[in-house]
C-alpha cells in the first residue's frame, strides 16, 4: 500500500480528532506533514529513522505517534469511521487509519484488539485474527457453565469431547505468543 499526501478534505475530517497541542500548550507545527509522515510509517515496515527528510525529523513524528496513540486518539477515529457516512472523508482513508493502528496495537494492547475486532475492523490487527487474543470469546467461554459431571459411558464420552472443544477454545481465545514476522507483514 502507497500512502498518498491528505487532501484538504480529509485532513479537516481528521482535525476534530488529533492533538493541536502538546502537553506543554504549544502549538504543533504542520499537522498534515505530521499526519503524512505518520501515514507513511504505518504503510511500511520501516524503523521510524528510516522516515524520508521531507517529512521532518523522526524522532519528533515518532513521539507525536505515541502522544497520539496514548491520548486513544485511533480508538476515537474507528468509533468515528464506524458512525461516518458511506461517502465521507474519513471512510476514505480508512485503510490508512486501520495501517496505523496496527503499530498502535503495540502500546495499546489487549484493550485495542478488543476494539478493533468488536467494531468489526480485523485489517486494524496486527496479524490474522485467528492467532491474535481475542478477549470477547474468554469472557464468554468464562460464562459457559461447567456440564454435569457424566453418569454413564455415553455421557463421558460427550462430557470428554465438551472438555477437548473448550480446551482449544480456550487456546484460541489466548493467541499464540509468538507470530512470525513473515506471517504478521504478510497479514493484509
Amino acid at each position: 500500500m502507497h500512502p498518498h499526501p491528505l487532501t484538504t478534505p480529509q485532513f479537516l475530517a481528521l482535525l476534530p480528532h488529533i492533538l493541536p497541542a502538546s502537553p506543554a500548550g504549544r502549538q504543533i507545527g504542520d499537522l498534515r506533514t505530521r499526519l503524512n509522515a505518520i501515514f507513511h510509517m504505518a504503510c511500511t515496515t520501516d524503523p521510524w529513522r528510516a522516515l524520508p527528510e521531507t517529512y521532518g525529523r523522526p524522532d519528533t513524528v515518532s513521539r507525536y505517534f505515541r502522544r497520539l496513540t496514548h491520548a486513544g486518539t485511533w480508538e476515537k477515529l474507528l468509533h468515528a469511521i464506524k458512525e461516518s457516512p458511506p461517502k465521507s472523508p474519513l471512510r476514505e482513508i480508512a485503510p490508512l487509519i486501520c495501517r496505523v493502528c496496527r503499530r498502535a496495537i503495540r502500546l495499546r494492547g489487549l484493550r485495542f484488539i478488543a476494539l478493533a475486532r468488536r467494531l468489526g475492523f480485523l485489517s486494524a490487527l496486527n496479524g490474522p485474527p485467528a492467532k491474535l487474543p481475542n478477549p470477547d470469546l474468554s469472557e464468554k467461554l468464562k460464562r459457559l457453565p461447567l456440564p454435569a459431571p457424566p453418569r454413564t459411558k455415553q455421557q463421558t464420552k460427550a462430557f470428554i469431547a465438551l472438555i477437548k472443544t473448550r480446551r482449544y477454545l480456550h487456546r484460541l481465545a489466548g493467541g499464540i505468543k509468538h507470530i512470525p514476522r513473515r506471517l504478521r507483514l504478510g497479514w493484509s
